[in-house]
C-alpha cells in the first residue's frame, strides 16, 4: 500500500498544472444520453441517507435539497452507480444571516465503498465525523473548504489517518448565493469535476474506482441543490 500511495503522490505532482487546462468537448458536454437515476427533490428523502455528527437540518421539497448543518454531516444517494456516468447538480452556498450560513465546503464523495462492509456501504454505522470515512475508497472533492480557503480531489484507500492528495488550490472558492453547476465524470480512468463549465479536476487514475456511492459532504454550512440527474453517455449505454 505504500508504493501504492507514493505512486499516486508521483502522479499529482506531475499533472498538477494540468488540471485546469481545457479538455475535449465530449467531456465538457454530455451530448446525447440516457438517465440513469434522478431526483428533483419534490418529494422528501426516500432516496437519500444522511450522516449528521450533531444533528442539524436536511430536508427535500419544493424542488430544493436543503442542507443547513452546525457541524459534519454526509448525504448519500442510496443507490449505487457504476461508470461510465455524469454526474449533475447545481448548489447555492447560502449567506442570509443564518447560525450555519459559513459558505464552505462544497464537497462530494463518490465512486465509493466502505472496505468494513463492501458489500453494503449502509451496513456499517457512520455519525458524521470526517475521520469515520478514513475507511472508503473513494474519490473525495473539496470545494472551498477550510473556511473558504482550499478547493482539493484526494482519492482515499480505506486505510484509517491516509487520505491521499491529489490536487490541492488556493481557487477557485465558493461565492457567497451564487449557484455552482457541478458535473462529475466517471469513466473508466478518467475523473473529473467540473463547476460553472471550467474543469477543476482532472485525473487519469491508473488504478480507478469505477463505481460506488455518491454524496454530499459539508460541515457547518448552508446549501440549497436542485436538479440532481445522472446520465450514460450515449455511446456508452448499457
Amino acid at each position: 500500500m505504500t508504493t501504492t500511495r507514493r505512486a499516486f503522490t508521483a502522479l499529482a505532482a506531475s499533472a498538477a498544472l494540468a488540471a485546469l487546462a481545457p479538455a475535449p468537448a465530449v467531456s465538457a458536454a454530455p451530448g446525447r444520453r440516457r438517465l440513469l437515476a434522478h431526483d428533483d427533490f419534490r418529494h422528501g428523502l426516500g432516496r437519500w441517507a444522511r450522516e449528521l455528527q450533531d444533528g442539524g437540518s436536511v430536508t427535500a421539497g419544493r424542488g430544493v435539497l436543503d442542507i443547513d448543518v452546525p457541524s459534519g454531516a454526509t448525504v448519500w444517494f442510496r443507490h449505487r452507480l457504476d461508470g461510465p456516468y455524469v454526474l449533475e447538480y447545481t448548489a447555492t452556498a447560502v449567506s442570509e444571516g443564518g447560525p450555519n450560513d459559513r459558505v464552505s465546503d462544497l464537497n462530494n464523495f463518490w465512486n465509493a465503498t466502505d472496505v468494513r462492509s463492501p458489500a453494503d456501504l449502509f451496513a456499517t454505522h457512520r455519525t458524521g465525523a470526517l475521520a469515520e470515512y478514513d475507511y472508503l475508497t473513494t474519490y473525495y472533492a473539496g470545494y472551498g473548504a477550510n473556511y473558504n480557503t482550499t478547493t482539493r480531489l484526494r482519492r482515499y484507500v480505506g486505510e484509517p489517518g491516509v487520505r491521499p492528495l491529489v490536487y490541492d488550490y488556493t481557487e477557485p472558492l465558493l461565492v457567497p448565493n451564487q449557484p455552482n453547476h457541478v458535473r462529475i465524470v466517471s469513466d473508466g480512468s478518467l475523473v473529473q469535476w467540473w463547476n460553472n463549465g471550467r474543469l477543476v479536476f482532472d485525473y487519469t487514475d491508473p488504478e480507478p474506482y469505477t463505481g460506488g456511492y455518491f454524496a454530499f459532504r459539508t460541515v457547518w454550512s448552508h446549501f440549497r441543490v436542485t436538479g440532481f440527474r445522472v446520465w450514460r453517455p450515449h455511446t456508452q449505454q448499457r
